[in-house]
């Protein structure tokens, strides 16, 4: 991710792709100090910060210079893995049909292998993960695929349940650092849909 390169013009290929990236980062693992440092450091300008969009980067910002390693590892643990589950379980299939691994997954795998996107030896989680997915939207963008490619990859497999896990993020119990982090994805998706031309459900 190049987070140096954010720009508030929201047809920019780059801030969309960083964007993704970005959230598929927070969302994959707990944030480190280098990171939470890029993020303290972010620079808004007042068209940002004029809009719901700008205010969550300003927001996410605030929460980042704040943060604290133990408490963000708390608070990833307890949104995200739990005893059993988290207060989120951030799955297209959970949010689709409340089951894991369930149809939503096999045809996800079967639409990133006609992509060419493979999952990374390293990651254990299921390629419906919000984080996954994210990575893949990033991707469609950075390897320059047509608006119609990246429409039908949104439409199929992150519309209809993103905002909403977003909403659930932003509004979990446990939700501090991270409800800046879902107050920006709801932000994103918004705007995402309707740069996709994508209605809400």
């Amino acid at each position: 991710m190049q987070e140096q390169q954010t720009s508030v013009a929201f047809d920019d290929a780059t801030l969309r792709a960083n964007t993704y990236s970005l959230l598929a980062r927070l969302l994959r693992e707990v944030p480190d100090p280098a990171l939470l440092d890029v993020l303290s450091g972010i620079e808004s300008t007042d068209k940002a910060s004029a809009n719901g969009f700008g205010l969550s980067w300003h927001l996410l910002k605030l929460n980042a210079g704040r943060a604290r390693q133990r408490e963000l590892d708390d608070e990833f643990h307890d949104l995200f893995i739990g005893l059993g589950h988290g207060e989120v379980i951030p799955y297209a299939s959970w949010y689709r049909t409340g089951y894991l691994m369930d149809k939503p997954l096999a045809r996800l795998r079967q639409d990133l292998k006609q992509l060419g996107i493979e999952r990374q030896q390293q990651v254990s989680e299921p390629e419906d993960h919000i984080a996954a997915l994210c990575e893949a939207m990033a991707m469609l963008i950075d390897n320059g695929s047509d608006l119609q490619a990246q429409q039908t990859f949104y439409r199929n497999h992150l519309h209809g349940w993103l905002a909403q896990c977003f909403r659930d993020i932003e509004q979990a119990p446990s939700a501090r650092f991270y409800k800046a982090v879902g107050q920006l994805g709801q932000h994103f998706v918004e705007l995402e849909q309707r740069y996709l031309d994508l209605a809400d459900d």
